[in-house]
């Protein structure tokens, strides 16, 4: 079986991680990361940083991730965020839905002043990962109207379109970054944040390279950290205003259909799935899912069961 190794950084592992999302299989070899399986392809992430990938066109599919993959995970260079970072005024940005097979991908960015922290730390904001939805809207109802901040969505049915036309989730991603910075920063002119920090999902390079059609990107005094969450109030605001956004377009959507929904990926949301195949039809499904997701013939199988 032909087979390519390749050796990644923490931060490469986290983008491939989500862009293999809808090809996870739920075993795992000892000591790996994830296991995805696309098309005739096995990839398999290891907690070293090895990355196999395995089967007809692995070479191929692995030359996706650039050249910088093959230096050695200690020679990737990692950018440190600026002693004090935590007290400067920052713009920060996030991402949710993009594991999520019903509902848009949602970004936010939002700037916090050094001057609003003490505010919105007695509101509750900090990492979103350790809240439930009901309190992170409750937060979000609270620091919206007093920070400025951009939140655009991606639709299913735009979504579903431009996988279509080969873009990938990364590039998506870093598109729906760059305009929300921009907004925000429109929107504070002539005040200047000290620092722009984006929550990573793609190497500074990859991010760029994404943009590169883009006729405006933002690049002055930006930073790239994961879980950014924990490393200034801005990302984590804007990480609970995205949620809340999010939430409010899944609800909208169980308006619509006139039935539950499920988040995430799992063995549930395929029966979800197959419920309103049975009831409206694919085509319906296909305007609330991320159509590539492993989900929908997942789901096809058991609407014919």
């Amino acid at each position: 079986m032909a087979n390519t190794v390749i050796q990644a950084s923490n931060g490469q592992l986290t983008e491939m991680k989500q862009a293999y999302t809808p090809y996870i299989q739920p075993k795992l070899p000892p000591g790996a990361l994830f296991s995805a399986k696309k098309g005739s392809i096995t990839i398999t992430a290891y907690k070293s940083g090895k990355v196999m990938f395995q089967g007809a066109g692995s070479e191929l599919e692995a030359k996706k991730w650039g050249n910088s993959l093959q230096k050695s995970a200690s020679s990737v260079s990692k950018h440190t965020l600026p002693d004090g970072f935590q007290t400067k005024n920052v713009l920060g940005s996030d991402e949710v839905g993009t594991g999520d097979f019903f509902g848009p991908i949602t970004v936010c960015a939002a700037y916090v002043a050094k001057e609003q922290m003490p505010l919105l730390t007695s509101l509750g904001v900090k990492d979103s990962k350790a809240m439930k939805d009901p309190e992170i809207c409750q937060i979000a109802e609270k620091i919206m109207p007093i920070i400025p901040h951009s939140v655009l969505l991606c639709p299913n049915p735009k979504y579903n379109e431009l996988i279509g036309a080969g873009m990938n989730q990364g590039q998506m991603k870093a598109m729906l970054h760059n305009r929300a910075l921009q907004n925000v920063l429109r929107r504070m002119w002539p005040e200047e944040p000290d620092a722009i920090l984006i929550d990573q999902f793609a190497e500074k390079n990859t991010y760029y390279r994404y943009l590169a059609k883009e006729s405006d990107v933002v690049r002055d005094k930006v930073f790239f950290a994961t879980k950014a969450e924990g490393l200034h109030l801005s990302v984590a605001a804007a990480s609970i205003i995205a949620r809340y956004k999010f939430v409010e377009a899944f609800s909208e959507m169980e308006t619509e259909l006139k039935m539950p929904l499920t988040k995430g990926a799992g063995p549930k949301v395929d029966q979800v799935a197959a419920q309103i195949i049975k009831k409206y039809g694919t085509a319906t499904l296909e305007k609330y899912t991320k159509k590539h997701f492993a989900n929908t013939e997942k789901a096809n199988r058991l609407a014919r069961l």
